[in-house]
């Protein structure tokens, strides 16, 4: 349905996406729940497998988790760009480097023992 709005140039199908992506990217889970088309149900759903209070504040999500949530690699990309002084491609370029260095230091292996994680 929304999609349908949006694809027709629905009057306000356009802002209401927008808001929604903001809320998604910058964590506002409150936010992100009354945007839905269902609040009663995102709301639901989040809290099947992140039910703490603490979890609406959460800057990841159940699905990615903390170490591979997206939307918190682009803010560490950010940070990391901001901190060197560097535009957002080189940020990408040296985190590469240095993560690539690193897998080399550690031995190269895809697949850690567990006690090492």
């Amino acid at each position: 349905m929304h999609a349908a709005d949006l694809a027709k140039g629905h009057p306000g199908a356009q802002a209401w996406d927008d808001a929604l992506s903001d809320a998604r990217f910058e964590f506002r889970w409150e936010d992100q729940f009354d945007l839905s088309l269902d609040p009663g149900t995102a709301r639901s759903f989040h809290d099947e497998t992140l039910p703490a209070a603490p979890a609406k504040t959460a800057h990841f999500c159940s699905m990615c988790g903390p170490k591979f949530c997206s939307m918190k690699i682009s803010h560490d990309v950010r940070r990391f760009a901001e901190e060197r002084g560097l535009t957002d491609a080189e940020a990408l370029e040296a985190g590469m480097r240095e993560k690539s260095e690193e897998f080399s230091r550690e031995g190269g292996r895809v697949y850690l023992p567990v006690e090492s994680l």
